[in-house]
């Protein structure tokens, strides 16, 4: 694919310095973006100019046109076997289509998720020499803060204007001692809820494929869960940077919470979609892994989170994914799923290759699947 003239020149702009070594000594400091905004900065550094922003794509609101975000109820689920019924169906039908659907009277309390958005801003807004011992750049650390998890890839075409904190919480999860006193009590309880959530919407995805309620379940695709507190600050020139780039999850299915600042978007009949907030709901999204084992029947789709002046937004997303025991099991497009008509599109993986490829390549811009396509 040709380079669009924004990256040719956003290239030849960066000639003009040495991006490592800039990358080097903000990465150093181990303060995030946080410690730049506490420095009193006004412009954003060069290694933040992100040619996505440069473009100024359009976003659509979808209060205001023909769209509509999937939103889901799943108030008595259990109990009435007709709603269970119409709930698979619109579940079905928002993932053929958007990849994404919001989830209210899901059984987490919504001060479960209040606190949950305070844990995360306190972790963030704590000193730096606090967060210093949680800095790391080690994947096999259980718990770790970093800005960026792709900072030094060649291929990441800018740094996020963002700080994380992740945790590992299933099926081996971090010791209580190993998280962080600010969030310590909440992100356990708080994932507790989520497993429970998770196990719930892993069923209602197996009955949408046509498959039986137990099937993914037992595929080991909501036997891990990682979760990512995510700090966006408030960012000086918008227009210069991005919160997140644009990119589709590595996991099976992704769970967000997020405050009312907003920002997400995702890519939807080849526009920018904005993801309106709503207090006390939970986005649900596909991940790269089950489009691959489901054929493509689900979608794993783009999305992003814009720069903002106004900050810092606060987001919590719940990866599920395999564990450790199954990380070498290998996954394919479900047999159950393939017919004649309907071959297998992608070779099979590991979830260790895959999160290697996907780690490595970092947030490019490009699909991750597409290394697993079969042409």
């Amino acid at each position: 694919m040709a380079a669009s003239s924004t990256q040719q020149n956003h290239a030849s702009f960066q000639k003009d310095y040495d991006k490592q070594s800039e990358l080097k000594a903000f990465d150093d400091t181990k303060a995030g973006v946080k410690g730049l905004i506490d420095a009193g900065i006004t412009k954003v550094p060069q290694i933040f100019i992100h040619p996505e922003a440069l473009e100024k794509k359009t976003s659509i609101n979808p209060n205001k046109t023909h769209f509509t975000f999937p939103l889901i109820d799943l108030y008595n689920i259990n109990k009435n076997p007709i709603k269970h019924k119409e709930i698979v169906k619109q579940i079905q039908e928002a993932l053929e289509t958007w990849g994404f659907f919001q989830v209210i009277n899901h059984g987490v309390p919504v001060s479960v998720l209040d606190e949950m958005l305070r844990g995360a801003r306190r972790f963030h807004e704590q000193g730096v020499d606090i967060k210093k011992p949680y800095y790391s750049r080690d994947v096999a650390r259980k718990v770790m803060y970093n800005c960026n998890f792709d900072l030094f890839s060649h291929k990441a075409l800018a740094a996020n204007w963002r700080d994380s904190l992740y945790s590992v919480m299933a099926p081996n999860p971090a010791m209580p001692e190993e998280l962080p006193e600010t969030c310590r009590e909440i992100t356990i309880e708080y994932s507790d809820h989520v497993m429970k959530l998770g196990y719930t919407l892993v069923e209602l995805l197996s009955e949408g494929l046509g498959l039986k309620p137990n099937h993914l379940k037992e595929m080991g695709c909501a036997e891990g869960l990682g979760i990512l507190c995510n700090y966006y600050p408030s960012c000086p020139q918008p227009e210069l940077a991005i919160g997140t780039s644009r990119h589709a999850d590595n996991d099976f299915f992704t769970m967000l919470l997020q405050d009312d600042i907003g920002g997400l978007q995702v890519f939807h009949e080849n526009q920018w979609v904005d993801v309106p907030p709503t207090h006390g709901a939970l986005i649900i999204n596909i991940g790269d892994i089950l489009q691959l084992i489901s054929n493509d029947k689900y979608k794993s789709i783009e999305h992003r989170v814009l720069a903002n002046k106004i900050g810092p937004r606060i987001s919590v997303a719940s990866f599920f994914s395999t564990g450790p025991s199954t990380s070498s099991r290998i996954y394919g497009p479900i047999e159950e799923l393939l017919s004649k008509d309907n071959p297998p599109k992608y070779r099979a993986t590991t979830m260790k290759d895959f999160f290697e490829y996907s780690n490595k390549k970092g947030l490019d811009g490009n699909s991750n699947l597409s290394h697993y396509k079969i042409i």
